[in-house]
């Protein structure tokens, strides 16, 4: 039985009687419905009558759209509902996770740079509130991984960091005050990222800590978020070898599962061991690391059979659903487990206030909250305060026009939306509008197309320029292998080799381990968050206008003596 009253869904008898009485209404395709959380792109109502044309979901996780799509979209769902949604989006970085308006406050790992647990508060809080306005209630956030792996093409600066405690603190705050805010939390990705180089999209990954290791770290980090009354954890496609023998001895290698597939990860370790009486998600079952496994037909009603509730993401709707049916009917889901895991979901909308009467969002009040003012000065505070000077050449810093007034600039950068900056609006590109209103001559570096025998001679940059600036937006996503520098060609014709030459200056704002691949650059600035506000601060600490503050919350030499000198 699960204790509706208790921790962390605190309901009072109305509540509870409306999570029975639902229950109790939904004929068995409703209940298998509530499992699902389908993701929604589009925003309009062929969408919403597509996903209702096959079932009735318990959750829509929302993906990122103006303001005034998100109310008009949130009012088509609600007349479609039949029971109220979870509404989710990914606001790990601030409200630009749902709306394109939004605040992108900060990377958590620009936050853990601060020092401050205020800010990762702060987080937290304006997520909450620009989330709400755009109707969501279930924030997929914060990450509690831990960044212990230089190499993770996937984790980063979405982390907190390498540090344990510090990654603990500030995802508790998170948790607090996103709740605070009428939204439930959902720490990610149990049972922990940020030890394997390889990505749960790609393969199943493997956290490799002993579980005296894991207990004090991972484990500790989970159980303050639990502790501190998190209503739902993500549960990842990452292995974690050392409890499934714990708990299983005789268990052999090839039997491994990942913990979105594991009882003994869910059930005994997550639910008996750390005590988590909520609601259990996987994370997105498109990944490879879920599918890989065992055959999708029995994946699909195999996760919910050994502990989780919800099901995130499909990759056939109609044909997930269809394999969840199925499960039900042939008894791999069992009547009990299925009302179980649709108790915890009830249980989860009552807890967030869904069983009361829904009130339709007002677009000009959420209007007023997505990118307010106020969030923006915190988001220009919180950049202020965790830009990261690495190391310095003597004499290169501070910059002025008089000084350097000829520069070259050479953009690394994804093409892909990165952290609230689009291709058209990138850093680059910001940093180069700076720089001329400032009264620097701004030259965009141009890769060579000659060869051996033809290539530019020296002077033509030696002489010519008096700095060069190098600024990298390679941002992690998924369907990546490694976040390097992959330099043009022919010959990496962009790589530093002016270092000696000319004064270098390299700033990263969305990895702050490019030092492995530039070691010999002498001045190198980590700003973690490619948004507009560190931007505008880094200019100002180039100047000499502020000055840099921020402690790196990883080591960005990556291990490497070479990128000291």
């Amino acid at each position: 039985m699960i204790d509706l009253r208790a921790k962390p869904f605190y309901l009072d008898d109305e509540a509870v009687r409306w999570v029975e009485e639902t229950k109790a209404r939904l004929s068995l395709e409703d209940k298998v419905g509530q499992l699902f959380c389908v993701c929604c792109r589009e925003g309009t109502q062929e969408e919403v009558d597509w996903i209702y044309d096959i079932l009735n979901p318990g959750t829509l996780l929302l993906r990122q759209m103006s303001v005034s799509e998100g109310v008009k979209y949130n009012h088509m769902i609600h007349e479609k509902a039949k029971v109220p949604l979870l509404l989710a989006a990914n606001l790990e970085l601030g409200g630009d996770g749902v709306a394109s308006e939004g605040t992108c406050v900060g990377a958590p790992m620009a936050i853990a740079a601060s020092g401050k647990v205020e800010y990762a508060k702060e987080l937290g809080r304006i997520s909450g509130i620009e989330g709400k306005a755009m109707g969501v209630n279930w924030a997929l956030a914060p990450l509690v991984d831990i960044d212990y792996n230089w190499r993770s093409p996937i984790m980063n600066v979405r982390t907190f960091g390498s540090h344990p405690e510090e990654v603990r603190a500030m995802g508790e705050a998170y948790v607090k005050a996103v709740q605070q805010q009428g939204l439930a939390a959902c720490p990610k990705h149990f049972p922990g990222d940020g030890r394997d180089e390889r990505d749960q999209h790609l393969v199943i990954s493997v956290n490799d800590l002993s579980c005296e290791e894991w207990d004090r770290t991972y484990g500790a980090n989970y159980k303050a978020c639990i502790d501190a009354g998190t209503l739902s954890v993500m549960i990842g496609h990452i292995m974690l070898p050392s409890y499934e023998r714990y708990f299983n001895p005789e268990i052999r290698d090839e039997d491994m599962l990942p913990a979105s597939l594991s009882p003994v990860l869910m059930q005994k370790l997550l639910r008996e061991k750390l005590g988590f009486n909520g609601l259990i998600a996987t994370d997105a079952t498109t990944m490879a690391g879920f599918i890989i496994p065992m055959p999708r037909e029995k994946a699909v009603p195999t996760t919910i059979a050994r502990g989780a509730d919800i099901f995130l993401m499909s990759r056939n709707l109609k044909e997930d659903y269809g394999f969840m049916l199925e499960g039900v009917k042939n008894g791999i889901i069992s009547p009990e487990r299925l009302d179980e895991a649709v108790t915890r979901i009830l249980a989860t909308k009552a807890a967030l206030g869904l069983h009361k009467e829904w009130k339709p969002l007002d677009e000009q009040e959420a209007k007023r909250l997505v990118g307010a003012p106020e969030h923006k000065a915190v988001a220009k505070r919180i950049a202020d305060e965790a830009i990261t000077l690495v190391k310095e050449e003597k004499g290169v810093l501070p910059i002025t026009p008089e000084k350097y007034r000829r520069v070259l600039l050479y953009p690394i950068e994804t093409t892909e939306k990165a952290q609230g900056l689009t291709a058209a609006a990138s850093a680059a590109a910001k940093m180069k509008t700076m720089l001329e209103e400032r009264g620097y001559q701004v030259d965009t570096y141009v890769p060579y197309k000659e060869m051996e025998g033809n290539i530019p001679p020296m002077s033509s940059v030696v002489g010519v320029y008096d700095l060069i600036i190098y600024v990298a937006n390679l941002v992690t996503k998924s369907n990546q292998t490694v976040v390097r520098i992959e330099w043009a060609m022919p010959f990496g014709s962009n790589t530093p080799v002016y270092v000696t030459k000319i004064p270098t200056i390299f700033i990263s704002v969305a990895n702050p381990y490019h030092l492995v691949d530039v070691p010999r650059v002498k001045t190198f600035i980590n700003g973690y968050t490619g948004n507009a506000e560190t931007m505008e601060s880094l200019l100002e600490k180039l100047e000499g206008r502020s000055e840099f503050t921020g402690v790196s919350p990883v080591d960005p030499f990556c291990g490497k003596w070479d990128a000291r000198l």
